[in-house]
């Protein structure tokens, strides 16, 4: 049958598959069931900041010409102190609050939806309809866990992160008293810093696992997906419906931390985050 817009379900097809990738793989034992809040200091986040996402993306600025190498050895000279006279005004101000809730739930795949459950593993919290692409043996994120006929639950980390809303307030004050250059750098860096406290919160989930020695040495390949597993945000092609964040931040508590959902399924504070977070090694980005 067609569901909900996406291509039909062969439900054999969808547990060979889910048999196939989740072979050999341990039952993961997290540390605890359900959500916990973590607040981190801005410093604390620091290093997990893509840099060059920052400059390049953020920023506007080009390499005109440039390699990319020599790119980075010219925004390391010439924009970093714009980085730390912003970070100082950030920190003087109290600006940036990095924090994030997250946690575990017990999970499964059904065709190509992806059920979480209560931590007896039986009662079902949620479920979510993901895209398969239209190929044979086409990649759903419903498949990176173990079927739902499997006497084994799997284990799925959610996580909701920001930066909070002092630093879109200041931004918007910025921008009224005609401090555009300043409004431009805070909010690319407010944008960066959402992201950096979800890779910091996705690096804590991996290392409560005993994943973390799989992470890549080296940062920038480490911001590149060089870990176990993937991070999958909603509004992207393998995850492309926004509403589904809404029971998401509702398992997670996320209003603890003041996140929530607008009427057109935007997180607010604008500068947030969430996602599921799959810890099968198979799992990376895709499109469908």
């Amino acid at each position: 049958a067609e569901t909900r817009g996406f291509a039909p379900v062969d439900p054999v097809a969808a547990r060979q598959r889910r048999a196939r990738l989740n072979t050999g793989l341990a039952a993961i034992e997290p540390p605890f069931w359900g959500a916990r809040v973590v607040e981190a200091a801005p410093n604390a986040v620091l290093p997990f900041l893509n840099e060059r996402s920052l400059y390049q993306f953020q920023w506007g600025f080009r390499k005109q010409g440039r390699s990319l190498d020599d790119f980075i050895v010219w925004a390391k000279q010439e924009l970093r102190p714009v980085l730390r006279r912003m970070l100082a005004l950030a920190a003087e101000d109290d600006i940036l609050r990095p924090q994030a809730v997250y946690g575990y739930w017990k999970a499964a795949g059904q065709g190509n939806d992806l059920i979480l459950f209560a931590e007896d593993g039986v009662t079902e919290v949620a479920r979510f309809t993901l895209p398969r692409q239209p190929r044979e043996d086409g990649e759903c994120i419903a498949d990176f866990v173990r079927d739902v006929d499997d006497e084994v639950r799997d284990v799925i980390g959610l996580q909701a992160v920001t930066v909070g809303q002092k630093a879109s307030d200041v931004a918007r004050d910025w921008f009224e008293g005609n401090r555009y250059q300043d409004y431009l750098y805070l909010h690319g860096l407010s944008v960066e810093m959402a992201e950096a406290m979800a890779e910091y919160t996705h690096k804590r989930i991996r290392a409560e696992l005993g994943f973390a020695a799989d992470d890549d040495r080296d940062m920038e390949k480490m911001l590149q997906q060089g870990y176990r597993g993937s991070r999958y945000s909603f509004g992207y092609p393998a995850c492309p419906r926004l509403e589904d964040q809404a029971p998401i931040l509702e398992l997670l508590g996320a209003d603890r931390i003041g996140i929530s959902l607008t009427d057109g399924f935007q997180l607010h504070p604008e500068q947030s985050t969430s996602a599921l977070v799959v810890l099968n090694p198979k799992a990376k980005y895709f499109t469908v």
